[in-house]
């Protein structure tokens, strides 16, 4: 009986097992590189691609849009969102303002040229490839969602729980919400003669080579398996009702809703449609998880993002004391949409239910706020944790993990009252 592999959690069960026992196809770099780069994540658990500590506001060769220190913070060749830059800018997220993650540069892009292939042995005929018109000839769809790193929030397993990680050291800015227009992936499969025996999608980007630890990665790429790539994911062209801007993957990404960012390839170029399973660096030693309480192996590759919530407060804000305030913020989650978000203005002993200011909704955030009047001076902790349909609330602690990943944990978020 053929396996159902629609269910998310057993497909990454069944990826994990043919990966560790030579039945999944390596899609462009050598099997032996990509067994001492997992050995070397399974020991260590980076493969050096970030720092830890936090990096200035500054500026970032490799980025086309201006990079402002009043709405970003540099990490290496990111961009992280300053959270309080987006209070008062509605429910998306202004262009202007919406995250970078990069893993070499910005490529220059020009639609007129820009060409995708689909091409494989799950395919009826050879490669087809589809132009910017032919792509935008086809039914657009329009969908509000998030796309979010896997490691957003990884400082707070050093700041809050004192655990050591590798990577880019976000806060929780590596996320953004847009507007996004574009093509179903799934009527580009079909046009280009998908076939039953398909099995996993490969969308590969057409920024530079990544290189780490003296082997070449190749571009950026990551596997959905066909069930999600035939249910909810788009080529996406139009970001906020505007072309989609060369630092968010234009002129098309690939937007895969709830999954983590790297599931949505920016600047892709081409898709392999496979009748096997199929590894790439990322999803055997990126985007994985390891340490204690993992598998010696390691864990599944990820797939589905977790809660969060953020003040749209600058760290350490200074506040009146005695002096009613709104405190503001956002919440989301990959499992379900948020429909409760609760505040604590002392450090978690008293909770208030906030209001939201949104219709709660798959693949989005809602927006919320909460009055506040300290009655004393001193230091004081704010805390926001959500709540979605599923049931699932943030946690006190994320278990750790040594890569940094999908940290879900109530933020402890500080400020002075004075």
């Amino acid at each position: 009986m053929p396996l159902d592999l629609s269910d998310e959690s057993q497909y990454d069960r069944v990826r994990l097992r043919q990966w560790a026992r030579d039945r999944a196809r390596s899609a462009g770099v050598d099997r032996r590189d990509l067994l001492k780069l997992f050995a070397a994540g399974a020991a260590a658990g980076s493969l050096g691609l970030g720092a830890a500590g936090t990096a200035a506001a500054a500026a970032l060769p490799g980025t086309v849009k201006p990079l402002p220190p009043e709405l970003f913070t540099i990490r290496g060749t990111n961009a992280e969102t300053n959270f309080a830059a987006l209070r008062g800018t509605g429910h998306l997220t202004p262009l202007d303002r919406f995250f970078v993650r990069n893993h070499t540069v910005t490529p220059r892009l020009d639609a007129n040229d820009w060409r995708l292939t689909v091409w494989g042995d799950a395919l009826s005929g050879g490669p087809v490839e589809f132009s910017y018109d032919r792509l935008r000839a086809l039914p657009a769809v329009e969908r509000t969602l998030f796309i979010e790193c896997a490691g957003n929030g990884r400082s707070f397993y050093t700041t809050q729980q004192g655990q050591q990680v590798s990577g880019t050291a976000w806060t929780l800015g590596a996320i953004g919400v847009a507007r996004w227009r574009g093509a179903r992936l799934s009527d580009v499969l079909r046009q280009a003669g998908l076939t039953r025996g398909a099995v996993d999608v490969l969308p590969r980007g057409l920024d530079d080579e990544v290189v780490t630890n003296g082997v070449n990665l190749g571009r950026v790429r990551r596997p959905l398996p066909v069930s999600k790539a035939l249910d909810d994911v788009i080529l996406a062209y139009e970001m906020n009702g505007e072309p989609l801007p060369p630092d968010h993957g234009g002129p098309v990404r690939v937007v895969v809703t709830n999954w983590i960012g790297i599931s949505s390839i920016k600047w892709v170029g081409d898709i392999e449609v496979s009748g096997q399973p199929l590894y790439t660096p990322w999803n055997t030693d990126l985007y994985r998880l390891f340490g204690p309480g993992q598998p010696p192996e390691g864990s599944a590759p990820l797939t589905r993002q977790t809660i969060k919530s953020a003040f749209e407060l600058e760290p350490g804000a200074t506040v009146p004391v005695r002096r009613t305030r709104l405190l503001t913020g956002r919440s989301w989650s990959g499992a379900a949409p948020v429909h409760r978000v609760e505040v604590s203005t002392d450090g978690g002993d008293h909770w208030q239910r906030a209001r939201l200011h949104d219709v709660p909704r798959r693949g989005s955030w809602v927006r919320w706020s909460v009055p506040w009047t300290p009655r004393a001076t001193g230091p004081a902790a704010l805390l926001a944790r959500a709540t979605d349909t599923t049931g699932r609330t943030q946690p006190a602690t994320t278990a750790h993990n040594t890569q940094g990943y999908l940290f879900d944990a109530v933020v402890r978020h500080p400020v002075s009252v004075v």
